[in-house]
């Protein structure tokens, strides 16, 4: 609410224009008249969490008024409704700032991350928008042949592939249509705000009532005309429930979202620590955020979803347009995105990880024509950088220019002088990035592979459909270290018979690494897995090569010895350089399961995060992680503090969980809720093997009530207050032997 108007941003999943941006449906202004919201003695503004909507009420001398937002998630359409107690006209206002076509200037490239530092011309397209009987009818069309996918095709030498490579951008049109009972055409206009010009089209009353209800209807389609387009469009209105918007079905919908499970801490808040209920509390919001995209065909993108804002109220000095985020696009980096998506395991929100999963199923083809066209072996590779092409991100590729990223002198696959640890403007391997960062940090495909398969475990869901991009992520790894094995030394294997991983990466820190214990941890989690699964989309043959591949695996963790005598574990074999501040030590742990609590090793670990001054540790911002690996490690203590700091309210925003602002990714922050999530997860219950350890690293005496899923269809609900535990529901009864409570000595 603003200056009397009620404002509202629509963004839906997979709205990527040509050029790859992620583009809003538009802005929308909603001014009654006379106004309750210009002067008023009460006036409320609530997000109904448990009904999954909004509402805002004004009340005056002479008009109490009620306004509902909400989305009906079952036709991705938008339901506004005004009741009052008297008769008011109202103004329906579509705003939108596409309406030429535009230049994006390099400055504001970064919102099409592919296309970051382009040295050519990038352009962004404008919209249709048109008055349509008593509508206001609003897209954006993709050509067939969009811009940024093509040059990505070009770039990396796959066109001959072209019509098995997704284009998911081909043709798409996104829009929709705002209507509702009693409105009719008004005015064009135009105007400026929060520094963008726009223009507008309205649509007012046709005489003044107590009651109306207003529905933007929208539709995504690859399809092959525009009129084509607008007859699936008014398909799906005619299927609208005009008079309720089915608005029972949807609260039923998030009433069992609830249901489903839930984290509550100091349920009573009898603590002094107002950060302690927060964390309950914001992890509920974070989770909700998320479930608003839970049926999107695209991922919710790591920085910000749908529901990010206008970029200068980020940074005072982004003063572009309200499309605008860092690392946008239709790129979806998954060393972020990963941390939304763990925790829908335990939250039993299965149903929402399919978004995810789709990125590589659809990259596959471009993924393993890539390998094919450049190393002539099998496989698949997928970059840090997803996209639904599977191709590698073109602004990583590097440009034929000398500016910060420049490709540098391409040399042949396998030569020496590619350690792993060059960037742009330097040596780059035909068929690599010249990107430094992300040019061997291949572990994402690895890590989605065993989520995939952690999916399986949790649900007994299917998998075949994942399963060749589970086959050849993996093989991938055995084929390609073995080439480079065979140029370096004309064997495919050490003088061990094992696999050399190099050059390799651990994580985007550790440069020009050997053998990373991130990565081979990753593999090896993988291969046993695959091993115990019992699947039509699993042959013997398949088992038998797994089983030789596991077998020619080299060790996954090495140990150092300080001073002190003690063991530290080292981020890989060897390495050359380190540019960035994530842990891969802790990988083993989580996000790939090989030690629980129990292990002997686990000493090591703990070491390993107090004394190995190469980790940056502490910083809870962002996609920061400590909080999760400190719960894993059993330090109770600083998992407690960090947590609560990591999920605390954010002092920029109004709302709790948009938080910010960091230079690391774009506010709101979804990947600082997400990792916050599974913190907490993993402090409350630990699922490793068939064993489920209950309140693992959290202190005594700490009221909480959870209920949360394990693997195998289990749910565990727990209510731990006063220092006992009061309720231990375990669902299936069968699975209660595999529980054990470990509830640490520590306060």
């Amino acid at each position: 609410m603003e200056d009397g108007n009620l404002y509202m941003y629509l963004q839906r999943s997979g709205s990527f224009c040509e050029n790859g941006e992620y583009l809003k449906l538009g802005r929308y202004r909603f001014t009654l008249t006379p106004n309750p919201f210009d002067s008023y003695r009460e006036f409320k503004q609530t997000l109904h969490l448990t009904d999954g909507y909004v509402s805002v009420k004004a009340h005056n001398d002479e008009v109490s008024t009620n306004i509902k937002v909400w989305v009906d998630i079952t036709n991705h359409s938008v339901h506004v409704t005004v009741d009052s107690d008297k008769k008011t006209d109202l103004k329906v206002t579509y705003e939108n700032w596409r309406t030429v076509d535009r230049e994006v200037p390099p400055n504001e490239r970064h919102t099409i991350f592919s296309l970051d530092a382009y040295p050519g011309k990038v352009w962004k397209a404008k919209d249709t928008i048109r008055y349509e009987g008593n509508s206001i009818l609003f897209y954006h069309r993709n050509p067939k042949e969009p811009f940024a996918h093509s040059l990505m095709l070009v770039q990396q030498e796959v066109e001959a592939y072209k019509d098995e490579i997704t284009n998911a951008n081909s043709n798409l049109t996104f829009g929709g249509v705002v209507f509702g009972e009693n409105l009719i055409p008004g005015k064009t206009d135009e105007g400026v705000l929060y520094e963008t010009p726009y223009k507008s089209w309205s649509l007012m009353s046709e005489k003044p009532s107590k009651n109306y209800h207003v529905i933007v209807a929208t539709h995504n389609e690859q399809a092959s005309t525009i009129d084509e387009w607008e007859k699936n469009l008014q398909a799906n209105i005619r299927g609208l429930d005009r008079k309720s918007g089915n608005f029972k079905k949807n609260v039923a919908w998030w009433n069992q979202f609830w249901n489903r499970s839930w984290v509550i801490v100091d349920p009573q808040q009898k603590e002094s620590d107002p950060r302690i209920w927060q964390s309950g509390r914001n992890y509920q919001l974070t989770r909700y955020q998320l479930g608003g995209n839970l049926y999107g065909e695209f991922p919710t993108k790591f920085n910000g979803g749908s529901i990010t804002f206008d970029p200068v109220f980020v940074f005072e000095d982004r003063k572009f347009d309200p499309d605008y985020r860092t690392w946008g696009g239709d790129v979806h980096t998954a060393q972020n995105q990963r941390l939304l998506y763990w925790p829908m395991l335990k939250s039993g929100d299965f149903d929402g990880m399919k978004s995810e999963f789709n990125l590589f199923e659809w990259g596959l083809p471009g993924a393993k024509a890539k390998v094919k066209t450049v190393f002539g072996h099998r496989g698949a590779m997928f970059c840090e950088y997803v996209n639904a092409a599977g191709l590698e991100i073109a602004s990583g590729w590097g440009w034929d220019t000398d500016d910060r990223r420049g490709r540098g002198v391409e040399i042949p696959f396998g030569d020496p002088r590619a350690d792993g640890a060059q960037s742009y403007n330097s040596f780059v391997e035909k068929g690599m990035m010249a990107n430094g960062s992300i040019a061997y940090h291949w572990i994402a495909q690895v890590e989605h592979a065993y989520m995939m398969l952690e999916y399986h475990r949790f649900t007994g869901q299917n998998i075949d459909r994942y399963m060749p991009f589970i086959k050849e992520s993996l093989i991938f790894f055995d084929e390609h270290y073995q080439a480079r094995q065979r140029i370096r030394n004309g064997q495919s294997f050490d003088e061990s018979g094992k696999l050399v991983f190099s050059p390799s990466t651990a994580l985007e820190t550790y440069r020009g690494a050997k053998n990373p214990v991130c990565l081979l941890s990753g593999i090896r989690t993988c291969l046993e897995s695959l091993l115990r699964l019992e699947s039509d989309s699993l042959s013997a043959t398949d088992k038998k090569y797994f089983k030789e591949y596991l077998d020619r695996l080299p060790s996954g963790v090495y140990y150092e010895t300080l001073a002190d005598n003690s063991l530290i574990i080292k981020p890989a074999e060897s390495y050359i350089a380190i540019r960035n501040q994530e842990a891969p030590q802790f990988y083993p742990l989580f996000p790939f399961d090989r030690f629980d609590l129990k292990s002997k090793e686990m000493e090591i670990f703990r070491n390993t995060y107090k004394k190995d001054n190469t980790i940056v540790k502490g910083r809870e911002q962002s996609w920061h992680q400590d909080g999760i690996q400190l719960a894993r490690m059993g330090m109770t203590n600083e998992a407690f503090e960090y947590n609560m700091k990591k999920l605390k309210d954010t002092p920029l925003y109004r709302f709790p969980t948009f938080w910010g602002p960091n230079r690391h990714d774009w506010d709101p922050d979804h990947n600082w809720g997400g990792s916050g999530m599974i913190g907490l997860q993993e402090m409350l219950m630990q699922t490793v093997g068939d064993n489920i350890y209950i309140l693992p690293a959290w202190p005594q005496g700490k009221d909480v009530y959870f209920k949360l899923h394990a693997p195998y269809n289990t749910t565990v609900e727990v209510e731990y207050l006063d220092g006992n535990i009061k309720k231990l529901i375990i669902i299936p009864e069968s699975r209660k032997k595999d529980v054990e409570v470990l509830i640490p000595n520590v306060n």
